[in-house]
């Protein structure tokens, strides 16, 4: 008990004289803030787009490829092909027709609203079981567009970060004018990032034949899929690749959340040696300054454990109020945050929202943490092995 309390008298001195050296203290705190801030904002960028493609995925959702395509662009089937995926057992029906929606996959060019630079966006032609087969779609402005006719869906991603894609505008694909029938939402997943036609009519527009790229499905439940992969991969009419969603979303996000995640970790880190170099500043002039004070608690019997403990607090207070700031000013300034980014294994942009979740914050506070945690180690120890005499001598 007596260890304790040496432990937050020197503490509380230690903090009263923190107005004695505002510059040194201010300094290290938006070091620490900076760290975390930039941490915080890069990290939540990776998870927004991660969440992006997670979310695109249906627990009964799959996606059928040609055997061995790494995605939509570089796979392709004949309308017999998709007849037989559609037929196979474990897909899901309405009172129509199987919910199975053959799709065609083009990249077209379109300006960004704020640069105005050309970028590449996904038009995506399906079929009238695409509304049920992609998870939470949703009309939110405008309308459906006609099946036969050159109009389009716009994504609430692509139209919120790409020009002329306001309902009622005109879009030019190829030699044709496509009119903008109407915005959808997909719960925020990267259907949002796409345009959307009948794909009849955009097989005619690119002169593709009766020709699809993908094959999206909606199973009778998720424990179907077994039974569906199992039925195409061993029949002989078709060569295909057999995907839940979830899958096939997670490994097309792959590298590009890993690209973004290792670059924010690295400047985070480079600029976290600034810090520490900041921290271990603020320190040794605390304890510079309290050289005489410190002399003279343990001349009156204050142990030097307590003089190393205290130290410690202070630099890892001054962490924590840093992080705590670093972190709400990530949270202000990009929670929610839309951008668009190319996803470099579909070779085309993906709209998002960055997202700063709980764990983020966590791990943000947990950095500025250790950097106040080496920052007042050695100026802790320095202050503990303080000689008393010579120390006292400056009286």
């Amino acid at each position: 008990m007596n260890w304790i309390l040496q432990v937050i008298s020197i503490t509380k001195f230690g903090l009263l004289s923190l107005p004695q050296r505002l510059g040194a203290t201010f300094a290290t705190l938006i070091g620490i803030a900076g760290v975390v801030g930039v941490l915080v904002g890069v990290l939540s960028m990776a998870t927004g787009f991660q969440h992006a493609m997670n979310v695109s995925a249906a627990p009964d959702g799959v996606i059928v490829l040609r055997s061995g395509a790494t995605g939509e662009m570089d796979s392709g089937f004949g309308r017999e092909e998709t007849k037989v995926i559609a037929d196979a057992p474990g897909v899901a029906r309405n009172a129509h027709e199987a919910l199975a929606s053959s799709e065609l996959f083009v990249i077209i060019d379109e300006p960004k609203r704020t640069t105005g630079t050309d970028a590449n966006v996904p038009l995506r032609g399906v079929e009238p079981a695409a509304l049920q087969v992609h998870d939470q779609f949703k009309i939110v402005r405008g309308r459906m567009f006609d099946w036969g006719k050159n109009e389009v869906i716009v994504g609430n991603g692509a139209a919120m970060e790409f020009a002329g894609l306001d309902v009622g505008s005109k879009l030019k694909v190829g030699r044709y004018d496509w009119l903008v029938a109407g915005v959808f939402t997909a719960n925020g997943g990267v259907s949002e990032s796409e345009i959307w036609t009948d794909a009849r009519v955009l097989q005619a527009a690119y002169k593709r034949g009766d020709s699809f790229q993908s094959v999206n499905v909606r199973l009778n439940s998720p424990k179907s899929f077994n039974e569906f992969k199992d039925s195409l991969t061993s029949n002989p009419q078709v060569s295909v690749k057999v995907e839940r969603q979830a899958d096939f979303y997670a490994e097309q996000s792959k590298m590009m959340t890993s690209l973004i995640s290792t670059l924010g970790v690295l400047i985070a880190s480079l600029m976290a040696v600034g810090a520490v170099f900041g921290a271990l500043n603020t320190m040794y002039s605390a304890v510079a300054a309290r050289t005489r004070e410190i002399a003279t608690l343990r001349a009156l019997g204050f142990g030097s454990g307590a003089v190393v403990v205290s130290v410690m607090i202070e630099s890892l207070l001054l962490a924590l109020v840093g992080g705590a700031v670093g972190a709400g000013l990530a949270c202000v300034l990009f929670n929610n945050f839309h951008t668009s980014t190319m996803n470099f294994q579909s070779f085309s942009q993906v709209a998002f929202a960055f997202q700063v979740t709980t764990a983020l914050l966590v791990q943000g506070v947990i950095w500025a943490m250790l950097i106040g945690l080496i920052g007042g180690l050695f100026p802790a120890i320095r202050a503990a092995r303080l000689p008393i005499a010579a120390a006292l001598r400056e009286l």
